[in-house]
């Protein structure tokens, strides 16, 4: 591993005087920040911010496109090469901290002098919740960002009514009435295990990197996973249904087709254009298993920034990662991109308990699961929710559901290579 340098070695001409001021060394400290596309304004504003927080310093701070959602597979592709400073999802965590791609801020802790802050004061500020997930073998890996990573379902309330919007059976009748479409990623086990998350399934991370899951058995609340799947390919068979690959939310939202749509606070402007004054968000709807009505769950994530285990600057990458979490950055997350806050002063001021997108996210809360998974999960678990989409399994046959099921848990819970 590169030289790590905290702050005292990274300025090296630098005093850390007791006021938290200092005196600035000649050199030019290079920094890379990633973060997702739509966040790159706002990001290039903190770093001028940043900057000018520390006045004497000469500062050369590239920052780069990396959506949360893949930040993980992009990093521990070459982690040496990746950036300084990068924003990830909370599910990632793990495996990132087992490629030593991050910094343990419990031994950078002193940086934050600089900044008139300790680690302490960063754990009280953030909700619990995150900072739990934030949190491996009792040290703190990241900097809670934002406590916004689920999704709900925004709809057209021209369209669709209170009533429309409790079920999915209902809903799909009612947006076919209206000639209209209601989506959702099925591809993803980010979004599909809402299903078995509801009906009571799990999934876990082992010790040695294994997930496991008992999607192909019977779960905790009766059901089993055959009915789950038939409750799936019931809403995936409807006409009124739109399949959306992942990523591709916020396109089919401008599209104009769909009067309603699972996803999160990300897309909060998006449905708002497209739905106008009919703009309406809640948690999401029940669904049919075995004849039952089932509260369909969801995942329940932050999003983090870290900082790379194999930084050069680590200190100035720490202060950086700090700067554009803290309360006055979440604040602007929330003002310029509806991003529901981690911090809890932002997260309880009126701003945010009007909100409807939060709102919606705070009531489907309670129904929210902390998805921990290994890198085995997502290619299984894609491809299962693709032939569920795609219209490949029968609810007729359920022979060959138990066979899919069977295979996706083999395919997850598989060794680590």
């Amino acid at each position: 591993m590169k030289l790590r340098k905290v702050l005292a070695c990274t300025l090296a001409a630098a005093t850390v005087m007791s006021s938290a001021a200092y005196v600035s060394a000649e050199e030019t400290i290079s920094l890379t920040l990633w973060g997702a596309e739509e966040d790159q304004t706002l990001l290039g504003e903190l770093v001028e911010e940043f900057k000018a927080q520390y006045p004497d310093q000469t500062f050369d701070i590239q920052i780069g496109v990396e959506s949360e959602s893949t930040a993980k597979d992009t990093i521990l592709t070459d982690v040496e090469a990746a950036a300084d400073v990068f924003a990830f999802a909370s599910d990632q965590i793990y495996d990132l901290v087992n490629a030593g791609a991050l910094l343990n801020l419990e031994e950078f802790g002193e940086v934050l002098t600089m900044a008139g802050k300790t680690l302490d004061d960063v754990k009280a500020a953030n909700v619990a919740g995150s900072v739990e997930a934030a949190t491996v073998d009792g040290s703190l890996y990241a900097f809670p960002r934002a406590a916004d990573n689920g999704y709900f379902l925004y709809y057209d309330s021209s369209v669709l009514s209170e009533e429309d919007v409790a079920s999915w059976d209902a809903l799909l009748a009612a947006a076919e009435a209206a000639g209209k479409q209601v989506g959702m990623t099925f591809a993803s086990g980010w979004y599909n295990a809402s299903f078995f998350y509801g009906a009571g399934f799990t999934t876990g991370l082992n010790e040695d990197g294994t997930t496991s899951m008992d999607w192909n058995g019977t779960s905790s609340k009766g059901c089993s996973g055959v009915d789950v799947v038939k409750g799936m390919i019931s809403i995936a068979s409807s006409p009124a249904f739109m399949a959306i690959a992942d990523g591709d939310i916020t396109n089919q939202i401008a599209g104009g087709q769909l009067c309603a749509v699972v996803s999160g606070t990300w897309d909060a402007q998006a449905a708002q254009t497209a739905f106008g004054d009919g703009y309406a968000a809640t948690k999401l709807p029940t669904f049919t298993v075995a004849g039952e009505q089932v509260q369909q769950g969801s995942v329940a994530g932050y999003k983090f920034v870290g900082v790379n285990g194999y930084s050069v600057n680590s200190g100035w990458a720490v202060l950086l990662a700090e700067f554009i979490t803290n309360e006055s950055s979440q604040q602007k997350f929330f003002d310029q991109r509806e991003s529901g806050p981690s911090n809890s002063n932002v997260l309880a001021s009126d701003a945010v308990s009007a909100n409807l997108a939060m709102s919606a996210l705070g009531k489907q809360a309670e129904f929210g699961v902390v998805q921990t998974v290994g890198g085995k999960f997502w290619d299984p678990s894609a491809t299962f929710g693709e032939l569920i989409a795609q219209g490949n399994l029968s609810a007729d046959d359920d022979a060959g559901i138990q066979a899919a099921l069977d295979t996706l848990v083999e395919g997850v819970t598989a060794p680590v290579e």
